[in-house]
């Protein structure tokens, strides 16, 4: 699911750039997860090598969109001028359902900064986003 909303991030902010190592997570509109050929490792953010045993061998495993709020936080300052229009605004961190080892940061687009508390439940939906790099779906979240 591809979405119009975009929560804090105004249009100009700087889009990640694309490389070997992330780029189906940034360009697929799925939780892509890093994982170790090797050992079976699962790892996010994506790195160059595996976290437990050092393999450069990695592909990615499909996890389902669901998960819960494990943790937050309500900007109330704008840390860029860019983000004055936008605060307060609520920065999540979500342990996914289909592997709880795994956390992903991002914003929740749909719901008031006050509504967002440890424990609700949330789904993935991606934020369509292009500069002179490319394109990039940005992985947010939604009230489940």
């Amino acid at each position: 699911m591809t979405t119009t909303e975009t929560g804090p991030l105004p249009d100009d902010w700087t889009l990640p750039r694309l490389g070997r190592v992330n780029t189906e997570w940034f360009t697929s509109g799925k939780l892509l997860v890093q994982t170790c050929n090797a050992c079976g490792t699962r790892q996010h953010p994506p790195e160059e090598i595996c976290h437990q045993c050092g393999s450069m061998d990695l592909g990615h495993t499909e996890l389902g969109p669901n998960g819960t709020v494990h943790s937050y936080t309500v900007a109330h300052y704008a840390v860029n001028r860019a983000l004055a229009d936008a605060v307060p605004y609520a920065v999540v961190l979500v342990t996914l359902d289909d592997d709880p080892s795994i956390r992903i940061i991002g914003n929740v687009i749909d719901a008031d900064p006050g509504e967002v508390h440890i424990g609700m439940p949330v789904r993935a939906t991606w934020v369509e986003r292009s500069d002179e790099n490319g394109t990039v779906l940005l992985p947010q979240w939604v009230r489940a």
